[in-house]
């Protein structure tokens, strides 16, 4: 592995993991000492080369694709990073149960299925919303246009869902 394509990676190791909130002692921790803070912190270094296994098993830790992981993997470098989808779920339990209750129930599942329980916070994917549009039986534009009201989900959204739909 290139030393360049080494630093590049851990870059986006980094990224993914502060956009978790981590630390590299918190990954250690939440992951029960399967993954050591020193070995991550030196494939985000880029001193320590990480086989495509580990690097698998890695990206389900953070809960991303592998492909988010690796350098370039973005057609044409994209120069902006996509907005992040972040449900409030602190403002979520504000919302009347009539209207939240399945972004409630969903929200649930994947903080169970990733054993993260901040409470504050929760990072979603665009399948997430395509998925709760149809459960909520609207277009994905419409649905973020409802959160965005509820004050769930962060005005930046409306850019992912317009990425989107242009794709």
């Amino acid at each position: 592995m290139s030393s360049d394509y080494a630093k590049q990676l851990g870059a986006k190791l980094r990224a993914i993991r502060t956009q978790q909130g981590l630390s590299l002692h918190g990954v250690e921790e939440k992951s029960q000492g399967r993954w050591k803070a020193v070995v991550v912190g030196s494939y985000e270094r880029g001193d320590r080369a990480v086989t495509v296994q580990r690097l698998a098993e890695l990206a389900e830790f953070y809960g991303v694709p592998v492909q988010e992981l690796l350098p370039g993997g973005t057609p044409g470098g994209a120069a902006e990073p996509p907005p992040r989808l972040v449900l409030d779920l602190e403002r979520l339990t504000q919302v009347p149960s009539e209207k939240a209750g399945p972004l409630q129930r969903y929200a649930a599942t994947i903080q169970s299925q990733r054993g993260d329980y901040n409470g504050k916070v929760l990072s979603i994917r665009q399948d997430d919303l395509r998925t709760l549009a149809v459960i909520y039986d609207q277009s994905p534009s419409i649905l973020t246009e409802q959160l965005i009201s509820w004050g769930v989900l962060n005005p930046d959204a409306r850019r992912a869902v317009r990425e989107e739909d242009a794709s």
